[in-house]
């Protein structure tokens, strides 16, 4: 069978991918990759490209629905490109993560004898995320906020987000009046006109202190002091409101320029104890509570006992490595962001922190330079960015010889890579235990303990 864009065929899903997609296979072995779809439903799907091998298409009737399936509870679910998993159980979504991470480790990492423990649940599935970056567009009514549809750069209307907290809602509420009611147009990233491009949220939800960042095409909005006023009025979490010059005509959220209009510029939140400073350019993960369960797991991994040098590679603003700190003789961090330093050496100090140290540069180079000063790490920790560890790094890491590494990564396929080229150094893969920080998305966390043999 031939399979051609707008044939019908009947299919039954088996399995899932990493970004959320059912898959099944026809009579032939051809992989038809179905979104919204869910194991165990059986469907009559109309076909939207092919390949030679495999094919995309789209859910035309359900003929049989899979057990999993649950009633989907947002109205924009199958619009936007946030979550991906809204329709199908809790406890399935967290077997899938599971059974991804098994599958990339067995698959890509060549691994057959390892321990992986049960995916650590998220305990709020709604409302955990303590950041909103929200992109706003011109309408018939004025503006909007919203998000942006899966794979584009069209904005999807919505007023309030399920993975939001309440408090969120309420700031758009009074930023689409206010800009409503200025008759101030939305940015055009067609034409390049108009001054607000997104408004950008955090929250610090053990300190209850919110930020309000407005990321505008210029300096700033007009009236602007009339929006603050409505912000201070209604909001009284309120603890900073900044405005991010961003003239670029660029995909990336952020300008380089703040400029505060109330308050110190940042807010500060809670996390495993320590207070850490939290501005619009910084990094902090956006689940608080799961973050805790995640850097615990690390902790534990790492098994410190008081006597050992730590290096905290992919350091951040500190947090992994300071939550640590307690249990090391000494902390070494290292980040090529410089405001990043910036912060993790201001958290250092905000916490009483003394035997911490951190470098600004490449992760391979500053690990390379502490290796020629002839410090020897007993353990290292790694949170790399999705693209993983390069061969450079996962080389000098192992010419340091630490007793053991704690692998933090975002991405089970990467991980699963660089396991294997520490596995053919002399390095042995522990266990693994992911941890749900992104409920409802595709997306899970994994902590790895790799020893030396």
């Amino acid at each position: 069978m031939n399979l051609k864009k707008n044939d019908i065929i009947q299919l039954e899903i088996t399995s899932m991918t990493a970004q959320g997609s059912g898959v099944g296979r026809t009579q032939e072995g051809i992989a038809v990759f179905v979104p919204l779809s869910a194991i165990g439903d059986k469907l009559n799907v109309r076909i939207l490209k092919t390949k030679k091998t495999y094919a995309y298409g789209k859910i035309e009737e359900i003929v049989e629905p899979s057990k999993d399936r649950v009633q989907p509870d947002c109205p924009n679910f199958s619009k936007c490109g946030g979550c991906v998993y809204r329709h199908i159980s809790y406890n399935s979504e967290l077997e899938i993560k599971h059974n991804r991470v098994k599958d990339a480790i067995t698959r890509i990492g060549g691994f057959t004898d390892f321990k992986i423990n049960p995916v650590v649940p998220n305990e709020r599935v709604d409302r955990y995320r303590n950041k909103a970056q929200l992109p706003v567009q011109n309408c018939d009514r004025g503006v909007e906020l919203g998000f942006y549809a899966n794979h584009s750069h069209r904005i999807i209307s919505c007023d309030d987000c399920l993975l939001q907290p309440e408090l969120f809602k309420k700031v758009m509420d009074i930023t689409v009046d206010f800009m409503n009611s200025t008759n101030q147009p939305a940015y055009d990233e067609f034409t390049h006109k108009g001054k607000l491009r997104h408004l950008y949220i955090r929250y610090g939800e053990k300190t209850d202190e919110l930020m309000v960042c407005y990321v505008v095409n210029g300096n700033g909005l007009k009236q602007e002091d009339v929006l603050v006023k409505a912000l201070k009025d209604n909001l009284p979490q309120l603890k900073s409101v900044v405005f991010n010059s961003n003239r670029e005509k660029t995909n990336v959220i952020l300008g380089t320029k703040n400029r505060t209009a109330y308050g110190k510029g940042y807010i500060t939140d809670i996390l495993c104890g320590l207070r850490f400073k939290v501005s619009p350019l910084s990094f902090y993960q956006v689940n608080r509570q799961q973050a805790e369960c995640l850097y615990t797991i690390a902790k534990n991994y790492a098994n410190l006992q008081g006597d050992e040098v730590l290096l905290d590679l992919y350091c951040g603003t500190g947090t992994i490595g300071l939550t640590m700190a307690d249990k090391c003789k000494s902390l070494i961090g290292v980040e090529i962001v410089e405001d990043a330093i910036k912060d993790a050496e201001e958290n250092a100090k905000v916490n009483n922190i003394t035997n911490a140290r951190f470098i600004c540069g490449d992760a391979s180079k500053a690990s390379a330079q502490l290796k020629k000063e002839g410090i020897a790490p007993d353990v290292v920790i790694i949170d790399p960015p999705r693209k993983g560890c390069d061969n450079s790094l996962i080389d000098t890491i192992v010419e340091m010889s630490p007793d053991r590494i704690v692998y933090v990564s975002c991405d089970a396929e990467t991980l699963a890579r660089d396991l294997k080229l520490f596995s053919e150094k002399n390095y042995s893969v522990k266990e693994i235990t992911p941890v749900d920080l992104f409920s409802r998305t595709a997306h899970i966390e994994n902590v790895a303990l790799i020893i030396k043999e």
